[in-house]
C-alpha cells in the first residue's frame, strides 16, 4: 500500500482514539491478500461457517461448533491429566496460563468502541430520513430502483447465498480490481458519466419546487 508522506493532520493519524483509520487499514489488507496465511484463514473460516449455516439451521451450527471445541479441550486436559499422573509430574492445569490470562474488557475500551458505532448509526439514520422522507426525490427514486431489483435477486437468492456471493466478491474483487485497474476505471467513469447525465436530464424536468437543492 502507498504510504502518505510529509506531516500528516491528526485527524487521518492511524493512532485516532477509535482506531477507525487502522481498523479499515486491516481489513483492506485482509481482503487484498497481503497475508496470504492470514486471508486464507479468515476466507476458509467464513465459507465454512456460510455453507454451515446453508445446510443447517443455525442452532445447529453453533451446538456442532461448541461441541468441537469441546471435544478438543476436554480431550486434551484428559490426555495431560492421566501423563501427568503416568509421569508423577506437577505441571498443574494445562490450561493454566489461559485461565489466568485477563480477557476483560476495560470500560474505556468499550466506551470507544460503543462512541465508534454509534456515530456511523447516527450518519446511517440521518441518511434513511433523508431518503423516506424525499429530502432529494432523485436520491429516494434511486434506493426504489435499487430495492424493485433486489425483489428479484431475493426471488433467485436467500439470505444466505447473497452472504456467500458476498464473502466471494469481497475476497476476489480487490485482486482483480489491482490487476485490470485501468480497464475498470475506465468503464466505472463511462458508466457514472452515463449516470450523470441521465440524472441531470431527470431534474431539468423536474418542477423547481422537487429539483436537487445546492449545498
Amino acid at each position: 500500500m502507498a504510504e502518505i508522506s510529509g506531516p500528516q493532520s491528526p485527524h487521518i493519524s492511524s493512532s485516532s482514539p477509535t482506531g477507525e483509520k487502522v481498523g479499515s487499514c486491516a481489513v483492506r489488507d485482509l481482503l487484498s491478500w497481503r497475508d496470504m496465511k492470514k486471508s486464507g484463514i479468515v476466507f476458509g473460516t467464513v465459507m465454512v461457517l456460510l455453507l454451515s449455516l446453508a445446510a443447517f439451521s443455525i442452532i445447529s451450527v453453533i451446538s456442532y461448533l461448541v461441541l468441537a471445541l469441546l471435544s478438543v479441550t476436554i480431550s486434551y486436559r484428559v490426555y495431560k491429566s492421566v501423563m501427568q499422573a503416568v509421569q508423577k509430574s506437577e505441571d498443574g492445569h494445562p490450561f493454566k496460563s489461559l485461565l489466568e490470562k485477563d480477557v476483560t474488557v476495560s470500560s474505556d475500551a468499550f466506551q470507544k468502541q460503543v462512541n465508534a458505532s454509534l456515530a456511523h448509526v447516527n450518519r446511517a439514520l440521518k441518511y434513511s430520513l433523508r431518503l423516506f422522507l424525499v429530502q432529494d426525490l432523485i436520491d429516494s427514486l434511486k434506493l426504489a430502483v435499487l430495492m424493485w431489483l433486489m425483489t428479484y435477486v431475493g426471488a433467485v437468492f436467500n439470505g444466505i447465498t447473497l452472504l456467500i456471493l458476498g464473502v466471494l466478491v469481497a475476497f476476489t474483487a480487490p485482486i482483480v480490481y489491482e490487476k485490470y485497474k485501468v480497464q475498470i476505471d475506465r468503464y466505472v467513469s463511462l458508466v457514472q458519466n452515463q449516470v450523470k447525465s441521465i440524472t441531470e436530464k431527470i431534474q431539468a424536468k423536474l418542477p423547481g419546487a422537487l429539483k436537487k437543492k445546492s449545498e
